[in-house]
């Protein structure tokens, strides 16, 4: 089955909902108009993706996430809009689970979802109890959170018939992904775009993964999705993913092009210059030795954060595509 071709990017762009008219001031237009830019933009970085990882093939039956937070609702809505106009037809049903958080506003994604024209399911569990009840207080609550959330999700998209699992996580949950790893379990991996299930049963796709979050965040304010907090992550202060992101933020506030970078590493990557006697003995040891290649640029600082042509898929697109891409 043949996958979306690269045109879905330009498809993409065009499905995004011009601006209004009948301002008739000049802020309003500047309004306007900027946010119909930064909504256009979204959809050719959601559609580039897509066309770049294969992620939705004709036929389709996609299983949206929706958790009631921004990424998703942004998700949800650049899907909706690119399914009327891509060059493949594929369906979109939108789940949420609700886990039974106490003041959980139950009312408000079906309202939200009806309203969209969407099929939707609201799967019931209360996992919010299990989860208080087995991690002792003060302790990460993420772990098994986001386990009994995904076995749940995985039993959900069986029943649906869904081909297809879209989770909400952007460029920036990707970075942070990397860097958690490096400092905390010692292992060199970010956030892949698609991935198939240990069981081999179902596909995850991350359409978001070439969105900045504060564009999506700056999308989900002028759309004014209903927000819904999550009780459970959002209380947690002391965890190590917050701490990388504050890391990030102090980094990017000296160099502007700090995000983007780690970004672009994660697909210009140099198997030679790393240790990993697996990989050595995988790709074959001749062919494994390093060399000195853009040293000299890194200490000069010339070339700092710029993929090279012919680094990785991620680096070529970067390199043509530039801020386009990174999200800068």
């Amino acid at each position: 089955m043949s996958a979306m071709p690269d045109t879905v990017a330009t498809v993409a762009s065009d499905a995004a909902p011009d601006a209004a008219p009948g301002a008739t001031d000049a802020p309003q237009r500047r309004l306007r108009f900027e946010a119909n830019k930064l909504s256009k933009r979204l959809h050719r970085q959601v559609g580039q993706a897509i066309a770049d990882f294969n992620m939705i093939e004709p036929g389709d039956k996609v299983m949206v996430c929706v958790s009631g937070g921004k990424d998703s609702y942004a998700l949800l809505d650049i899907l909706l809009a690119l399914r009327e106009r891509a060059p493949v037809a594929f369906d979109l049903v939108a789940v949420n689970l609700d886990q039974k958080q106490p003041g959980f506003p139950a009312h408000v994604l079906p309202q939200y979802l009806a309203s969209r024209g969407v099929a939707f399911r609201i799967e019931e569990q209360d996992t919010y109890s299990i989860v208080k009840r087995l991690i002792p207080e003060g302790q990460t609550l993420c772990s098994l959170c986001s386990r009994l959330r995904r076995g749940i999700l995985y039993r959900v998209a069986s029943e649906l018939g869904a081909t297809k699992i879209a989770l909400g996580h952007h460029r920036d949950d990707a970075i942070e992904t990397m860097l958690l790893n490096i400092l905390y379990s010692g292992q060199t991996k970010a956030m892949p775009p698609k991935l198939r299930s240990d069981d081999g049963q179902n596909i995850v796709i991350r359409p978001l993964i070439y969105c900045a979050e504060n564009e999506i965040a700056e999308l989900a304010r002028m759309l004014r999705f209903p927000i819904i907090p999550c009780d459970l992550c959002g209380s947690q202060e002391n965890l190590h993913r917050k701490k990388v992101k504050r890391l990030i933020d102090t980094l990017h506030a000296e160099n502007p092009v700090v995000r983007g970078n780690i970004f672009a590493a994660l697909g210009n990557v140099r198997p030679t210059h790393l240790l990993d006697k697996k990989l050595h003995a995988a790709i074959g040891h001749d062919l494994m030795v390093g060399n000195d290649e853009g040293l000299a640029e890194l200490e000069d600082g010339d070339s700092c954060g710029l993929p090279r042509p012919g680094a990785g898929a991620l680096g070529v697109l970067a390199s043509m595509r530039g801020a386009s891409l990174l999200g800068e």
